[in-house]
């Protein structure tokens, strides 16, 4: 590290080079994205989203690190008259603590659940790869009550969609990084580390990062 206020910085262009992998040539659904600094939308500062679609059509993810914070998943489940209030404390290990998210701007009265892929319903859950599915019924909701549900999951309200092309033109404009996902990334309890660990996941500094966009 060189004089203090010397320190080398790099652009999002040059993370990307540093991240790159065989998906930054195609489509990045089953990747997280990572916002940038010089992202000035409030709803993605600092955000990690697990893209579930991309295609030439748009893209939709969830984000995996912002927690509502006004209400938690057993008082969910008494809302929806899935659980009554009084059985909240019999609820399964699992279902006690399923985190609940801002899944993003998009439907926000609508829940999404992003599970392992030990758990499917037929014509309703959508297997995204291997160790991830994506169910929006609330199907999957009463399952977990029930200790039925999958070993892994989080509750998103609302979802982050891209039109065609958009999401690719907010990369080349330096908005976002991407990085391989993995279970503890999606579904960890440490949701405010997820951003530092998405960026140290790809072998960046955060205190490395440009907060304007450079140029190649």
């Amino acid at each position: 590290m060189g004089p203090e206020g010397k320190r080398p910085r790099i652009t999002g262009r040059e993370a990307s080079r540093i991240g790159d992998n065989s998906a930054s040539r195609g489509y990045l659904d089953g990747q997280c994205l990572i916002a940038m600094p010089v992202m000035d939308n409030v709803h993605f500062e600092r955000s990690v989203i697990y893209l579930c679609a991309h295609s030439a059509e748009g893209a939709m993810g969830i984000i995996v690190n912002r927690p509502v914070g006004s209400i938690d998943f057993p008082e969910l489940l008494v809302q929806l008259d899935i659980i009554k209030k009084a059985d909240q404390i019999k609820l399964p290990e699992n279902a006690g603590s399923m985190k609940v998210l801002k899944g993003g701007p998009c439907d926000t009265g609508r829940g999404f659940v992003l599970h392992s892929s030990d758990f499917f319903i037929k014509d309703a859950t959508l297997r995204i790869d291997d160790d991830v599915c994506l169910t929006a019924t609330v199907d999957i909701l009463r399952a977990i009550a029930k200790g039925a549900g999958p070993k892994h999951a989080i509750l998103a309200l609302g979802y982050a969609g891209w039109k065609a092309g958009q999401l690719e033109t907010e990369i080349q404009g330096n908005g976002w990084l991407h990085c391989d996902a993995d279970p503890d990334l999606i579904f960890g309890s440490d949701v405010e580390e997820k951003y530092l660990r998405a960026l140290r996941k790809i072998g960046i500094d955060p205190g490395m990062l440009s907060n304007e966009a450079g140029h190649a």
